[in-house]
């Protein structure tokens, strides 16, 4: 990602929940994290879409497995984040914290 390249909200919840899921990150379970952790429901077509998107800037892979033990059904396409997915991640939160500076004081008496 280049510097003006900037995460948008959703896409930072999708990093999040792939980044928290571990090994375990696929379009159902992100879906069931996001719905969980940031109260968040969203069509799978929009987690695919949003994931893809990400993939294709480089901040996290997909593969296809096969069902592990214990699962049924087909294959599964699984995520992991990679490392310029959670720098993204850190730059986005750094920027966010500087935002927020100095300014709850200001949520608090408004």
């Amino acid at each position: 990602m280049g510097k003006n390249d900037h995460l948008g909200e959703f896409e930072q919840l999708a990093l999040l929940a792939v980044l928290r899921l571990g090994d375990g990150a696929y379009g159902a379970t992100i879906q069931e994290e996001l719905d969980r952790t940031a109260g968040r429901s969203s069509a799978i077509s929009t987690i695919y879409i949003t994931l893809t998107r990400l993939e294709e800037k480089g901040l996290v892979r997909s593969s296809m497995e096969a069902p592990r033990d214990g699962e049924d059904g087909k294959p599964r396409r699984y995520f992991r984040i990679e490392p310029e997915g959670v720098e993204a991640l850190r730059a986005s939160r750094d920027t966010l914290l500087n935002m927020w500076d100095g300014v709850e004081q200001e949520l608090e008496t408004t």
